[in-house]
């Protein structure tokens, strides 16, 4: 066996996507590579990607190949996070769907919009700068190391889907189990944060279920603007926090007008 096999082998494994520009960095040509498949050793999905034989590639193949051999700033996040961290109660909305978070308007190449299988979910609008490497956590997904957010800023781009792609009762039962967060972690996110009702319902939730972490955090720090923001139609208004919850999420306190 070739030395430029055996590397290909060794840095690999079956199902993982393998792009020819990362394979050109490694000395393996687009003539070598074309041979390989030939041979059996690569299947050849589109032009310049390949997946290594022995099994059908997955999301979390695409992904990792996105994150290890295009250095991308894209991360797995929100509900997808959270649930591969063991803090979702109950299965994804839908398996297809899968969170995704891509820093600097980052652009995702065609072959990975279009991976078989998956609906990417990209989450935009967070109003949040960049973030350090505190806000990540390294995963393993399908025997493949996947970096994600985690979980104070996948609670954060969980509750920014409110009420549009996730209902306010789904993430109160994921923020119910959301314990043990870093209170100097979500302090911190929510003072760089721009986006005034994604704030003002994380503290609602921490609040409501009255999260130790809370306690701990310097709220006064943290800017929630003014005037009233409808989160649910027919809501009744929270007044500490100025929006409106579902009923049911009157009980506890007397902050409602």
């Amino acid at each position: 066996m070739s030395s430029k096999l055996n590397w290909l082998l060794q840095n690999t494994s079956p199902g993982s996507l393998v792009l020819q520009s990362w394979l050109t960095r490694n000395n393996i040509s687009p003539s070598l590579a074309f041979k390989y498949a030939q041979n059996g050793w690569l299947n050849k999905l589109r032009a310049g990607v390949y997946a290594r034989a022995g099994r059908e590639p997955d999301w979390s193949d695409a992904l990792a190949c996105l994150q290890n051999q295009l250095a991308a700033p894209v991360y797995l996040a929100g509900l997808s996070s959270l649930s591969w961290q063991g803090r979702s109660h109950y299965l994804q909305l839908k398996q297809s769907h899968c969170w995704l978070s891509a820093e600097n308007k980052t652009l995702l190449p065609k072959w990975f919009k279009e991976f078989p299988g998956v609906n990417w979910r990209v989450i935009s609008g967070l109003k949040l700068p960049q973030l350090d490497e505190k806000y990540r956590t390294e995963l393993e997904v399908n025997g493949k190391k996947i970096t994600a957010s985690a979980p104070e800023l996948a609670a954060y781009e969980l509750l920014s889907a409110v009420p549009q792609n996730v209902s306010f009762e789904h993430a109160a039962e994921l923020f119910q189990g959301l314990v043990n967060l870093n209170p100097r972690k979500v302090e911190k996110l929510l003072v760089l944060s721009e986006a005034v009702q994604t704030k003002r319902l994380y503290l609602f939730f921490a609040s409501f279920y009255e999260h130790a972490w809370l306690k701990r955090m310097d709220i006064s720090k943290i800017n929630l603007g003014s005037g009233n923001r409808q989160i649910v139609a027919n809501g009744k208004l929270n007044t500490q926090y100025q929006i409106t919850v579902p009923e049911k999420f009157t009980m506890k306190g007397r902050n409602y007008g």
